[in-house]
């Protein structure tokens, strides 16, 4: 679990940031979180493409909104890292679009 890994590490995934689906806009259901959250009920069906995309900090993993709507900073100043790969679910296995 990213999360697992990440705390094992000494950094925080930030909650409020996640993964989604993609398909008519770039932000679409599902949510895809970074966390065990035992009330993500989404099936992943055939043709499904999503995001998983883990924010990190170096801090607590809380975050401010810029006035502008869209600048998100780490409520305590610390450094975040983001990183995204987008996945399309076949029937036979996952595919990775953002592979090397």
């Amino acid at each position: 679990m990213i999360e697992t890994e990440v705390n094992r590490h000494g950094f925080s995934v930030i909650r409020a940031l996640q993964g989604h689906g993609i398909g008519r806009t770039i932000h679409e259901a599902p949510s895809v979180p970074n966390y065990w959250n035992p009330e993500q009920k989404d099936v992943l069906t055939e043709g499904l493409v999503l995001t998983i995309e883990p924010i990190i900090s170096s801090g607590q993993g809380q975050v401010d909104e810029d006035g502008d709507g869209w600048t998100i900073r780490t409520s305590d100043g610390s450094l975040a890292a983001h990183y995204e790969h987008t996945v399309v679910i076949t029937r036979d296995r996952p595919v990775l679009l953002t592979a090397a």
